[in-house]
């Protein structure tokens, strides 16, 4: 799922799984190898997890607006509320054990 700044808050507000969002460009090397990672996350997390990008060049209101100073990173939200962040290319282990923290496992 792409956000716009547009789609931002309501899908912030509407979605009742744990949302990734992830901030991004498709020129940035680290972001395009945790592409797969968080797609394989949100495929084995069994709709408990969703993903969802910002591209940074494309929407760079939504970037000054969460301080994004580096990508990737990926914001964890839940209920509408930021509850984790991540900055740079982790491993998939850092990230399960935040979604796992995320969602009270």
């Amino acid at each position: 799922m792409t956000l716009t700044e547009a789609t931002f808050d309501e899908t912030l507000a509407t979605t009742d799984e744990l949302l990734l969002v992830d901030f991004w460009a498709p020129w940035c090397g680290p972001c395009r190898a945790i592409g797969p990672v968080l797609e394989a996350l949100e495929r084995d997390r069994g709709g408990r997890v969703r993903v969802a990008k910002v591209n940074v060049d494309e929407e760079p209101a939504l970037a000054g607006r969460y301080q994004i100073q580096s990508i990737p990173t990926i914001l964890f939200v839940r209920a509408g509320q930021i509850v984790d962040k991540v900055i740079g290319a982790v491993p998939r282990a850092t990230l399960d054990a935040k979604i796992d923290k995320a969602l009270g496992a």
